[in-house]
């Protein structure tokens, strides 16, 4: 019976649950911040997706010029496409005319005699050419076609709203830094604190021949499965949180991206792990190479 429990002394155990609290803890917060992030992420797709180009066409445009248009435009890469298809949608002069009369309750065309409003294709972009320099890429591109009378966008909406995003992802950002930084100081901390204790049996092992690798190993493999069992737990409430919130507020659901969530949850697996092994390697060089008066 003695002889186990020197046994397990000698295989590094120590109080562990702060060890794994303070790791669960500490992921717990960085998953909020990658949370935020993965929502904002979805949250600004979601706002370029929806934004719409206007391609105004020439007057005397035949059908059969048309429909080379629309075939035209629908091969364009900056074209969204959704299970192959592209999203462009005709909007004729007199849906538009009819349209604006509704949304104003003026009757144009009964005093004009005439509609000056021009048939027109309605493009979604795919997100990744939402950059200012492409759309004007993309607006000369498609103006230089001869059916072509004007392309409209709302350019200084779309500006604004990719400043906004590069802002809010840079504030998240630098936050998320922050808060990674302070984590693995609170965890590597924790783990000297724990590891503490232990710094006379690894001395005693140091005296009675044992090698740094035999030493480490024991101590390496509980902090191995500390930051396993911390992120789980990190993962797990996060995960709750999400899908209560989910339930609760239906209209989050339109920012729900499972494998965004499922890269967090990696990668946050990955981060416990690789702290609690690296501050457990870092304090246990620091205990072997301290001298014998250092200990106490």
């Amino acid at each position: 019976m003695k002889t186990s429990k020197i046994r397990k002394r000698k295989l590094g155990s120590y109080p562990f649950l702060s060890v794994i609290f303070s790791i669960s803890l500490a992921l717990f917060v960085i998953g909020l911040t990658g949370l935020l992030l993965v929502h904002a992420g979805a949250l600004s797709r979601i706002i370029k997706e929806n934004i719409e180009i206007q391609v105004f066409l020439n007057r005397n445009v035949t059908e059969s010029d048309r429909y080379k248009l629309e075939r035209s435009l629908s091969e364009k890469p900056f074209v969204k496409k959704e299970k192959g298809k592209a999203l462009i949608e005709f909007l004729s002069k007199e849906e538009a005319a009819k349209a604006f009369i509704e949304a104003t309750g003026e009757d144009f065309l009964s005093f004009l005699g005439d509609n000056p409003l021009r048939d027109a294709y309605l493009l979604r972009l795919d997100p990744e050419y939402y950059e200012k320099d492409q759309l004007s890429e993309i607006k000369q591109s498609i103006e230089s076609i001869n059916s072509v009378f004007e392309v409209v966008y709302l350019e200084s909406l779309i500006e604004s709203i990719n400043q906004n995003i590069t802002k809010i992802t840079l504030i998240l950002g630098i936050f998320g830094l922050i808060l990674i930084t302070a984590s693995v100081v609170l965890i590597n901390n924790t783990i000297k604190l724990a590891l503490f204790s232990q710094r006379f049996l690894i001395r005693s092992m140091q005296l009675v021949g044992a090698t740094q690798n035999f030493i480490k190993r024991p101590f390496l493999y509980r902090s191995f499965l500390h930051g396993l069992m911390g992120s789980l737990i990190a993962t797990v409430l996060l995960l709750m949180i999400t899908f209560s919130a989910y339930r609760q507020i239906p209209d989050l659901e339109i920012l729900r991206d499972d494998k965004a969530l499922l890269m967090l949850a990696g990668a946050l697996f990955i981060v416990g792990m690789a702290i609690g092994v690296l501050s457990t390697l870092s304090a246990m060089r620091k205990y072997m190479r301290m001298s014998l008066d250092e200990l106490y």
